[in-house]
């Protein structure tokens, strides 16, 4: 079973995303500057404490999501969400890359009106932006609880380095974002 994050730090903040395989989106927000943790886990759906099997198999809402607990004196909420865009395919409205399931759908849980605010307008401006070419597909939802993902898949990319190489290059993700955002 899963648990829940760790209590937030005082002066810190937190957002939630979910980009398709959790385990290729926390090595962009651990690179970031600013982030001082990020939590594989799950967010979205109705089963309290859901496994991964429960999640894989359908059925409990949940999207494979990453939580990120930042210094937003460092990282505005804005920069975080340019750091998602550029870590997924947001008009893929049918999961991430090769993995085609709900659990892998691409979101930001929102967790009051001003970071909505900064979702919607982020979403706007990408959807102008004229770097895609279809609709941006990314969901914005309302904040629900987030769960701990089981130890071995948090910080995966590091645990199984080759494992994860080969999977964030063999789904596609790796070539999408080399090819879209080289070009920004």
């Amino acid at each position: 079973m899963t648990s829940a994050p760790p209590p937030l730090p005082p002066g810190h903040a937190s957002a939630v995303f979910a980009g398709g395989c959790f385990w290729c989106m926390q090595p962009p927000f651990d690179e970031t500057a600013g982030v001082l943790a990020t939590y594989a886990g799950y967010c979205g759906g109705h089963l309290p404490n859901p496994s991964y099997e429960q999640v894989c198999a359908g059925g409990s809402g949940h999207l494979e999501s990453v939580l990120v607990i930042y210094d937003p004196q460092r990282v505005s909420y804005a920069e975080l969400i340019e750091v998602f865009w550029r870590s997924i395919d947001p008009t893929q409205g049918d999961g991430q890359f090769a993995d085609r399931a709900g659990h892998y759908l691409s979101a930001i849980f929102v967790a009051d009106d001003e970071q909505r605010q900064i979702a919607e307008a982020a979403k706007a401006t990408l959807a102008e932006s004229g770097i895609f070419n279809r609709p941006i597909a990314t969901q914005i939802l309302a904040a629900a609880p987030f769960y701990l993902a089981e130890d071995y898949h948090q910080h995966y990319y590091r645990k199984q380095v080759a494992h994860y190489q080969a999977y964030k290059e063999g789904s596609g993700r790796g070539p999408f974002l080399r090819r879209v955002w080289s070009k920004v």
